[in-house]
């Protein structure tokens, strides 16, 4: 079975969301403008070399006017690159340059770049994305069943039946449970979850998924897991429709970690 869509996970490099809007600036000692392309070019490639660890925390990069010379840029592209990853809060700029800070005091939205820096992504960091979205969804869900009204109940158990059905078919549901994890983010209404989960997605799941790559996850897997969710929210019982979820992302986690250390193990192999 492919790895559901529910947890498709991304490997972006740079987003193109952290080049924030600036007027280009002349450089007059070199004539050359702030180009937004250049920026994030240099960018992402600054930002692999302080994520492989080739400075050290609380380092001194480079100054802008030798940035500039190794990039064969301007120095307001150089400039701007570094506004860009300090967005992350992986450097802070000072009067005398720019200072590596530690990666745990950064920004979320570096995951991705974080999982981009391999071909195949550190299983170790896939797996903590994992059981932090399986936090929020359980999260989502125990509020959901507190302020869901009877309507919404029915509903909700309705579109649970169809995917059962759909299931007993051999029809695939991804997309609608998908969806229909959205739907409890939605009546939960935890603006803070919402916005964390958010960002998560950004980061891991819109931009590449895991195509072609199997789990040991199979129809049984998510039978278990609608059959949990229609009981909980039948019994407007919080516990049963959490257990549900932590069941499920347990054994995604295991088959997906499984899956990518693999891969990992077989390529070291290669070399």
């Amino acid at each position: 079975m492919v790895l559901p869509k529910v947890v498709q996970i991304c490997l972006l490099g740079v987003s193109s969301t952290m080049i924030k809007s600036t007027t280009l600036t002349n450089e007059r000692c070199s004539g050359r403008e702030a180009n937004p392309t250049r920026s994030a070019e240099i960018a992402k490639v600054l930002l692999t070399e302080i994520l492989r660890g080739q400075f050290r925390v609380g380092e001194r990069l480079p100054s802008e006017r030798d940035l500039a010379a190794r990039f064969q840029s301007g120095r307001g592209a150089v400039r701007e690159a570094l506004s860009q990853i300090e967005q992350l809060r992986l450097i802070e700029i000072n009067p005398g340059g720019a200072r590596i800070k530690s990666i745990r005091d950064s920004s979320i939205a570096v995951l991705g770049p974080l999982l981009a820096l391999d071909e195949k992504p550190d299983p170790l960091l896939v797996d903590q994305f994992l059981e932090t979205f399986s936090v929020l969804t359980q999260l989502s869900g125990r509020r959901a069943i507190t302020v869901m009204s009877i309507d919404q109940q029915h509903a909700l158990v309705v579109r649970l039946e169809a995917m059962i059905s759909a299931l007993a078919q051999k029809k695939f549901v991804h997309d609608e449970l998908r969806t229909f994890l959205e739907s409890l983010g939605e009546i939960s209404n935890n603006l803070v979850v919402r916005l964390i989960g958010n960002d998560l997605k950004t980061q891991l799941f819109e931009r590449m998924v895991f195509k072609g790559r199997q789990t040991d996850l199979d129809e049984e897997s998510h039978l278990r897991l609608l059959k949990g969710l229609k009981n909980g929210i039948e019994k407007s019982d919080g516990d049963l429709l959490s257990l549900s979820l932590e069941e499920y992302f347990q054994e995604l986690r295991l088959g997906v970690f499984q899956l990518l250390r693999s891969e990992n193990v077989g390529k070291k192999e290669l070399l």
